[in-house]
């Protein structure tokens, strides 16, 4: 249901109400002078899925943990490039209009160069931590350029999925886990505070996008969403092989066959789970996308996304 134009109005004053509360500092309140523990997990099990490699010690599963979670933070790095530039874009129809809209966009634009910069740092000390050979492979100008090629109706259904399912990664899965590197946790539990806010306004945004559209250009826009979201499946799955090829290189021994395969099939579907199918499966996104489109349309993002999500 299309909320009245004075509730609008309030749920964008209440994420300035509340970005202002939980306002954080990367150093003050997140880094605090700590390093990452490399003697803890990094990215809980729930994500990384590497309880189904019983193969591995528990040195071993630590070290993947640790590489997971290492990229886990360059690709939210990563989207929040494309996801700053939309939402300084877009704030632009606010300028000379509703001033809290206004407000709203700007501080999370500014909230998402800071996260950026957070990322950036979490990658230094990373590498200062972890074996050498890492490599990211994306690269977040290229990415961003690409996605920002496609319309804005896509890129806010994109950006709308990434902040809605890094709410529940960090609430299903890293808030309750306890052995995790308590500065990845502190990384993630800052960076939930303010996405929290994020995702109310991308929801608001997204459905004001959709009321200017045609059928014909929502329907154009459903078919970009769709080539955006074969586009992450691509990132997640090379990155994924990088990251396997990384650990078989530093982790000590070797493995057969049949133990490569499983762990280079398992790194895949753990990736495709955090990036796309965690995200396409959430209640509140599906009802978000649901009451956007027709049937038809429905069908056509369910075929697209059978092979990730399966």
């Amino acid at each position: 249901m299309q909320l009245q134009h004075n509730e609008v109005h309030d749920r964008y004053a209440k994420c300035i109400e509340v970005s202002k509360r939980v306002r954080w500092d990367i150093d003050r309140d997140v880094i605090r002078g700590r390093k990452f523990d490399t003697s803890k997990n990094f990215l809980p099990d729930g994500l990384s899925m590497i309880n189904k490699l019983d193969f591995l010690g528990a040195d071993e599963k630590r070290l993947l943990s640790q590489i997971q979670g290492r990229t886990y933070a360059n690709m939210f790095g990563l989207v929040e490039r494309f996801i700053g530039a939309k939402m300084l874009e877009i704030s632009r129809e606010h300028w000379l209009g509703d001033q809290t809209k206004l407000e709203a966009l700007v501080r999370l634009t500014d909230e998402e160069l800071k996260h950026q910069e957070l990322f950036r740092r979490f990658e230094e000390m990373a590498a200062e931590d972890m074996p050498d050979g890492y490599t990211f492979l994306p690269q977040p100008n290229d990415v961003a350029m690409a996605v920002l090629g496609k319309s804005t109706w896509a890129v806010l259904g994109l950006t709308c999925c990434i902040e809605i399912f890094s709410q529940a990664h960090y609430r299903k899965s890293i808030e309750p886990e306890s052995n995790l590197c308590p500065l990845w946790k502190d990384v993630f539990l800052f960076h939930w505070k303010e996405e929290s806010q994020h995702a109310i306004v991308d929801e608001m945004e997204w459905e004001r996008e959709d009321a200017k559209l045609t059928p014909a250009q929502r329907d154009a826009a459903v078919t970009d969403l769709i080539e955006l979201v074969g586009a992450v499946d691509g990132i997640a799955t090379m990155q994924a092989a990088a990251d396997t090829d990384f650990f078989l290189r530093v982790c000590g021994r070797t493995f057969q066959i049949a133990e490569v395969t499983a762990l280079s099939d398992t790194m895949r579907a753990a990736y495709r789970w955090q990036y796309v199918a965690s995200g396409a499966q959430d209640e509140r996104f599906g009802k978000d996308l649901t009451a956007k489109v027709t049937e038809a349309q429905m069908a056509r993002i369910g075929a697209a996304l059978a092979p990730i999500v399966g």
